[in-house]
């Protein structure tokens, strides 16, 4: 099911979301949700937030693949890359962001195993993007240069 994507504005996006820690038929349900609501937008990353729910919990489609990661934490970083960067809770905007190049996250899958991973150039700035939603920072809140995007 396609949920709706909260704006800017809604306080949700700025909460400190809560651990998952029930790994039951609502959270597949929520991230089964969440996996048709970022398809459909076409966007590269989304976090439970976005849909309205603050709990730690986000998606990333990139061209390594499609993850879900659970309980994310960034565990290291290395490099810096600087890049545009846009947000599907902040529509017609966009700004340059500074990110790491490289992160190393640990997380849960959705049944609650636990796993590491090592993001690099566009993965790791679209794991950074998603996992700031998790704390309430949205890109805007690091960007330079906010302007104008048509969509």
């Amino acid at each position: 099911m396609i949920r709706e994507i909260v704006q800017v504005g809604d306080s949700v996006l700025r909460e400190k979301c809560k651990p998952v820690t029930r790994f039951d038929a609502e959270l597949f349900k929520l991230l089964d949700d969440m996996k048709d609501t970022l398809k459909d937008a076409e966007g590269a990353g989304l976090a439970a937030p976005q849909v309205g729910v603050p709990v730690r919990a986000v998606q990333v489609d990139v061209e390594e693949g499609f993850f879900e990661f659970i309980n994310p934490v960034i565990v290291s970083q290395k490099g810096e890359q600087s890049g545009p960067e846009g947000c599907l809770s902040v529509r017609g905007k966009a700004g340059t962001v500074v990110r790491p190049d490289r992160v190393k996250i640990v997380f849960q899958d959705r049944n609650g195993d636990k796993y590491s991973l090592v993001a690099r150039g566009f993965f790791a700035r679209a794991v950074c993007h998603e996992l700031d939603h998790l704390d309430g920072v949205l890109y805007t809140d690091k960007a330079t240069d906010i302007h104008s995007v048509e969509e």
